[in-house]
């Protein structure tokens, strides 16, 4: 097997927790293993991008404890929230694994954006490189954050195969894939499904409760909606009953606020589901042209309608399908993620001037 360069990742919290950022991570952690870099896994405080002051030197002091011929891939979690006098402590050469900047979650305070957008943007200065899953997060770094194009490295996410056939039931089942936080938009399928009662069709919504006050929100929502015998809000479940639910769907529906990359449209592709989610962030880079149908977020007429054109035009539907499946079948698998980042961990290693510039102040 070549030799690599070995390398750290720090990730906040438990690596096996069913978000995309969380897949990606754990994937990429075990796809630089199986290349053959030594990866030193960090677990750091879960709190973050909230630490207490004692999570932060907890976390601060780990991360010192990388030597400068390690690499540091350094979860975007943390990089965007750590405190900057920190960072500029740590040793190891850092490369930042950012999904989206934190400054564009949703429900911020302009106080509490403003923080992150800041931290985030010095931070920025101290890496020496950064990785990102889209294009769009590129975009975002170069424009907003004043990032050379040079410094990012765009690792897509992989793909793999399905484990069950595809066996759709009817009525139509519509899957919707996101954890329990108000930037996933459940609160406006939900309301779109209302007005659709008309229509034969019945629909899940997995996602773990990220954020407990806005699950127990959803959760009221469905009370009062009157779609409790056909919509389901099933929370976390596991990996095999979620690979059924894509092979039982008709519809893939995410009423997303923002997305860095998001994952759960790759799996959908994979299975030729179309897709009807929003036009904002990277879903249009994402989703394909032809593949689904997407809206202006925040709008549960627009995102009702989308719906009801596929579950009432079944020819519309399996033409979207069609291409839906063509496209699942050119994306990459995640041994192209590892070596993407790979790449980049390797030239780090190597000194190579053109990575970035790890000093304050460096030209990022």
């Amino acid at each position: 097997m070549t030799s690599h360069a070995p390398c750290a990742f720090a990730i906040p919290g438990d690596i096996r927790t069913l978000t995309g950022g969380y897949i990606y991570e754990r994937r990429l952690l075990m796809g630089l293993r199986q290349r053959g870099h030594d990866v030193t896994h960090l677990r750091l405080p879960d709190s973050f991008p909230d630490p207490s002051a004692k999570q932060m030197r907890t976390a601060v002091a780990a991360l010192q404890k990388v030597g400068p011929a390690r690499p540091l891939i350094l979860d975007g979690l943390v990089f965007g929230a750590i405190e900057t006098a920190g960072l500029a402590s740590v040793r190891a050469p850092v490369i930042a694994m950012i999904h989206h900047p934190l400054a564009l979650e949703s429900d911020l305070s302009a106080v509490r954006r403003d923080h992150l957008f800041r931290t985030e943007y010095d931070n920025l200065r101290l890496a020496r490189h950064v990785l990102v899953p889209s294009p769009h997060t590129r975009d975002i770094l170069m424009q907003r954050y004043d990032v050379a194009a040079k410094r990012i490295t765009v690792a897509r996410p992989g793909i793999d195969p399905p484990k069950h056939a595809a066996a759709p039931v009817q009525p139509p089942l519509i899957l919707s894939v996101g954890i329990q936080h108000k930037r996933k938009g459940h609160d406006i399928l939900i309301e779109a499904l209302t007005r659709l009662l008309d229509l034969d069709w019945r629909a899940v919504i997995v996602g773990s409760p990220w954020d407990a006050d806005h699950a127990a929100l959803l959760r009221a929502q469905l009370d009062r909606s009157g779609l409790a015998s056909r919509l389901s809000l099933a929370g976390r479940v596991p990996a095999d009953r979620l690979q059924r639910l894509y092979g039982q769907a008709s519809i893939f529906a995410l009423a997303t606020r923002y997305e860095g990359y998001g994952i759960v449209f790759d799996e959908a592709l994979l299975r030729g589901l179309p897709i009807v989610s929003c036009r904002v962030g990277a879903v249009p880079d994402t989703v394909p042209e032809g593949t689904g149908i997407l809206v202006p977020p925040e709008n549960a007429d627009a995102f009702a309608a989308a719906l009801r054109q596929l579950l009432s035009r079944p020819a519309m539907r399996r033409r979207l399908a069609d291409a839906a499946a063509l496209a699942g079948r050119r994306l990459p698998g995640w041994d192209q993620t590892a070596l993407t980042a790979g790449g980049v961990i390797d030239r780090i290693a190597a000194g190579d001037p053109g990575s970035g510039d790890p000093r304050p102040g460096g030209a990022c």
